[in-house]
């Protein structure tokens, strides 16, 4: 039995993760700077950063396929080193690149990937993952002969067959169709609420906002926040005001500059920090500008604002 290490409150414990890269000539490049993460069990996380900030390097150490410099990571008690065959039997991983086996049907490969970790066939979840994954009308053709979307839905399977306690997405809807993510995403918040902790990596940040419950991002190696979603969200000071005029205007009015004021089709919108300014102190402005309100809404604040503050990178 191996031993178990720090809390098990956490899925996946990370600390001191260093990781540097040193090429032929002996350049050095750092892409991990001392990580420091906690993964609740039963999360559903999002891992978030532009390219290059260390995420797939850190997940790969998760998943034994790049060694780390030095540090610590766990994943359900056991270090990934030490343990390491516990370790994995825990994680089920969804690799960005798109790499499989052309020699097999969908159906074989699912039973020799359960095979590899030990399932007996009796307990194999062979036909559920492949009906989950809307892989029935392919589960006996061959890999090289299926779409890239496909191929996106049997590497999802292909993670799922040993019940992992831990699911790691990577990038996983990158370049699909808006139908497996529907049906991904249906089946991995159905894992998720039955105690799967999900680490999601994305780069389509409204599907992290409407699916993760705790974000951390990462920028040039080091986590710069790590909160509960609403509250990285509220902790962000800015929303905008939203006005449709009761006539048509061509332009925002200067006086109303203070504000950012600009034009979105035929409706005047102002940006504001509520810490700072106050929503009647605003609409008195609007009112000396001589606008008058047809309809008003308020916008808060999204999670690719928060997104783009925080790294001052554009979204990829």
């Amino acid at each position: 039995m191996g031993k178990r290490v720090r809390s098990m409150t956490n899925a996946i414990e990370i600390r001191q993760l260093h990781k540097t890269y040193v090429d032929k000539k002996g350049v050095q490049k750092i892409a991990l700077k001392g990580i420091d993460l906690d993964i609740p069990r039963g999360s559903f996380f999002g891992l978030l950063g532009p390219n290059g900030a260390g995420k797939s390097t850190m997940i790969n150490i998760m998943a034994g396929l790049v060694l780390r410099t030095s540090g610590s990571v766990s994943i359900c008690g056991y270090d990934i080193e030490k343990d390491m065959r516990r370790a994995r039997l825990a994680l089920g991983v969804v690799p960005q690149e798109l790499i499989l086996d052309t020699f097999f049907t969908v159906r074989e490969a699912l039973d020799i990937h359960a095979g590899y970790y030990g399932v007996p066939k009796a307990q194999r979840r062979t036909q559920e993952i492949i009906d989950a994954m809307g892989l029935s009308d392919k589960a006996d053709v061959h890999s090289r002969r299926l779409s890239g979307g496909m191929r996106r839905r049997l590497l999802v399977a292909k993670a799922l067959v040993h019940s992992p306690a831990v699911l790691i997405l990577d990038e996983p809807t990158a370049g699909v169709d808006v139908e497996l993510r529907t049906q991904l995403w249906d089946y991995v918040k159905m894992l998720n609420k039955n105690g799967t902790t999900v680490l999601l990596t994305t780069h389509y940040l409204e599907e992290a906002e409407e699916l993760c419950d705790t974000i951390a991002v990462i920028n040039h190696g080091q986590v710069v926040a790590r909160d509960s979603k609403d509250n990285l969200m509220r902790s962000f000071d800015s929303k905008q005001l939203v006005i449709t005029p009761q006539t048509t205007l061509s332009a925002p009015p200067e006086a109303l500059g203070r504000w950012s004021a600009q034009m979105d089709q035929y409706k005047l919108v102002l940006s504001y920090q509520p810490s700072k300014t106050s929503l009647q102190e605003i609409l008195d402005s609007v009112r000396d500008a001589g606008v008058l309100i047809g309809d008003l809404t308020t916008r808060e604040a999204s999670l690719e604002d928060v997104f783009l503050h925080l790294t001052n990178e554009k979204v990829a």
